[in-house]
């Protein structure tokens, strides 16, 4: 499957950007010469090489290979247009194991702007001490499909970086801080559908860092789809936002990561992270963790609804407010522990966090086993009986889940970053005799999503129902049997 995917992408790239003032080079470490003409047949030899030469429109097929990594707009401007991105596009087994000559990074694009890295795999030999890709005063970039391994600071760091894409990328065991930091003054990034794990601090940050110049604040993001796990052991969120406006994470599923999950606060920044939606997320937090949601320093107007927040921690919890960032909260819809603080001091049950905040009047309460089709495994995929099945609100929910798939499924929004469907989740030990239906002929127990709960063909039939459903209607087919709907 993966092969076919980067064959589609590949063939892709080659028609939209192979266009009458575009070309199409090629680079091979085993058979090429940067004396080469850079075609098919006589590639180049050197990723910097390709770098010097390429223009507004080029594509620049990567062969497998070893290389020294490169960089673009130290020596001298080099752009793309956002209608003729310069393209790298690395095939299977291209790997940057070493910095360029430049800077300590894979590859570091320094004021280059409409570039895309598509496919590189970035596995540090030593000498990458910083970023396996760093894009930094640019806008327009796009980063992705590309693998990041063991770096000695940072999987992806950008500065100053306007409207970029980081997408699909899979950032892991950064060495000092983080797998993906988008930092410095900056609006409107698009961190969506990476996997980012094993990271010292960080999973993602965001931060502002008025010290550094511009506005000190990053707006208008949209962090969604990402998968984030084991990240945080020095320190930090799987999520971190540092003066992060107007955004929006959503969809994301973050498992056993050490410090928090989502964070909202102020520390570098020039203002508090403001009026940010966080919605249909999954969060699950290891025995060494802080809180799922942090939000500190008059991080005011977060709205959280459909988040899933379990903490296996013996006295850290859902949600963690301070006083000063309570004010225009709404939360709701939520499945949460007995265990959330308005005050950063106090932990409360749900009924009195609903007594004290007028908060999460529709959520609830419920155990990884009660909703997970495998918590142990890591498959965070719901249950189809679970209290998180049609239990959400539409307000400020995404369309889709985290695998892309519709939302609603069923008659109602689900909570979490997963969306239940027939194929997703299982009744596990969850047959009882419920009751007793009688009917002619063959019958079958189905739920509202067309599944078969419980079947028998007697003519006198006693059928056991699925805890919690019961008969909705029944049709009348052909031979006198009969179709019972039941409805949870």
């Amino acid at each position: 499957m993966k092969t076919s995917f980067h064959l589609y992408v590949f063939l892709c790239l080659t028609i939209v950007f192979t266009t009458a003032n575009s070309r199409t080079r090629y680079v091979a470490d085993s058979t090429g010469l940067d004396a080469y003409a850079g075609t098919s047949l006589s590639p180049w030899k050197t990723l910097q090489h390709a770098a010097d030469n390429a223009v507004a429109g080029d594509t620049v097929i990567v062969k497998p290979g070893t290389y020294a990594g490169f960089e673009m707009g130290w020596d001298n401007p080099q752009n793309g247009t956002a209608a003729s991105p310069i393209v790298f596009l690395a095939q299977r087994g291209a790997v940057v194991n070493s910095r360029n000559a430049k800077t300590a990074d894979g590859i570091d694009l320094e004021g280059a702007s409409y570039i895309v890295l598509d496919g590189f795999t970035v596995r540090n030999a030593g000498t990458i001490t910083r970023a396996g890709i760093r894009a930094v005063t640019d806008t327009g970039v796009v980063i992705r499909n590309d693998i990041i391994d063991s770096c000695g600071t940072w999987g992806i760091i950008t500065g100053f970086s306007q409207n970029i894409v980081i997408q699909n990328n899979t950032c892991s065991r950064s060495v000092v801080q983080h797998g993906i930091y988008f930092s410095n003054s900056a609006d409107n990034p698009v961190i969506r559908g990476n996997t980012v794990f094993s990271n010292n601090a960080n999973g993602i940050h965001m931060n502002g860092d008025v010290s550094q110049g511009g506005d000190g604040i990053i707006a208008n993001a949209l962090v969604e789809n990402n998968i984030i796990f084991d990240n945080g052991r020095a320190g930090g969120s799987g999520i971190n936002c540092d003066g992060v406006k107007n955004s929006r994470i959503q969809n994301n599923l973050l498992y056993n990561n050490h410090a928090s999950g989502i964070s909202l606060y102020q520390i570098d920044a020039s203002g508090p992270s403001v009026n940010d939606t966080v919605v249909n997320n999954t969060i699950i937090e290891a025995v060494d963790a802080r809180w799922c949601i942090n939000v500190k320093n008059g991080s005011t107007g977060t709205i959280l609804y459909n988040n899933i927040l379990y903490n296996y921690h013996p006295s850290h919890g859902s949600i963690d407010f301070d006083a000063a960032s309570m004010q225009g909260l709404k939360s709701d819809y939520n499945i949460v522990m007995d265990r959330l603080t308005a005050d950063d001091n106090t932990t409360l049950t749900l009924a009195a966090w609903r007594a004290a905040t007028g908060q999460d009047a529709h959520s609830g309460v419920a155990i990884p086993a009660q909703l997970f089709v495998n918590p142990a495994g890591n498959d965070y995929h719901l249950l189809d009986t679970c209290a998180a099945v049609d239990k959400g609100t539409s307000a400020d929910a995404p369309a889709q889940d985290i695998d892309g798939r519709a939302r609603p499924q069923g008659k109602g929004w689900d909570i979490g970053a997963y969306e239940w469907w027939s194929g997703a989740g299982r009744v596990v030990n969850r047959i009882v005799t419920h009751a007793i239906v009688r009917w002619p002929g063959g019958m079958a127990i189905v739920d509202l999503r067309g599944r078969v709960v419980g079947a028998d063909g007697g003519s006198l039939g006693r059928m056991p129902f699925a805890a919690g459903f019961y008969v909705e209607t029944v049709e009348t087919q052909v031979g006198n049997k009969g179709r019972i709907l039941v409805k949870y």
